[in-house]
């Protein structure tokens, strides 16, 4: 299994499926990223965390933990 946490920063990604449960799985299906949308890797910051993303023609940080998550492909 690959996480959107593996990708490196340049690269774009598929979701194919989101792991975990109740509200954090809910609070990331908000936030645009569902199943089979396109996730661009704009950022990484020094220390790792957080990630910003490009997603759905809008810019996104998320934590490593919540995209550890995602599996993407």
């Amino acid at each position: 299994m690959k996480s959107l946490r593996d990708v490196k920063v340049g690269s774009t990604a598929k979701v194919v499926k989101i792991h975990g449960e109740g509200p954090v799985r809910r609070r990331i299906m908000d936030m645009g990223i569902t199943k089979g949308v396109e996730i661009y890797v704009r950022k990484v910051a020094p220390l790792g965390d957080p990630m910003e993303l490009n997603i759905r023609n809008y810019e996104l940080s998320i934590r490593k933990a919540d995209a550890e998550m995602i599996e993407v492909e």
